[in-house]
């Protein structure tokens, strides 16, 4: 079973940066309903994931390797921050957008304020 909420990214020092840039968080959501989770990141980044192709979902630890939107080969990077990160495994892969370009979206790390409450909406 899922739920429904908003989540909110987490940022840090590079808030500023991506706020002039038009990723900050008065441009990006984090949201679940109706079975769809619906990611944002300003011009950046948009991806309706279906829960039911969600197949897991774990915390991940270390520097991300950026701030920012990031990714290839189907593993994509959201996030404002190097911590509360959160990685989604989608099977099967979606569409997504980055930089309004098409790809393809198989792993999804986002860096959330409370990424528990992420994990536990999803019911996982």
């Amino acid at each position: 079973m899922t739920g429904t909420g908003s989540f909110k990214i987490l940022y840090g020092a590079f808030r500023p940066l991506l706020s002039s840039l038009g990723m900050g968080p008065r441009f990006s959501t984090v949201e679940l309903d109706s079975g769809t989770l619906r990611v944002h990141m300003g011009w950046a980044f948009r991806a309706e994931i279906p829960v039911d192709h969600v197949t897991g979902v774990e915390p991940r630890q270390g520097f991300p390797g950026g701030i920012g939107v990031h990714g290839w080969r189907g593993r994509w990077l959201v996030n404002g921050a190097a911590t509360g990160l959160l990685a989604i495994t989608v099977d099967p892969p979606v569409r997504a957008w980055a930089t309004g370009i098409p790809i393809h979206l198989r792993q999804l790390t986002l860096s959330l304020e409370d990424p528990d409450a992420l994990v536990a909406a999803l019911g996982r």
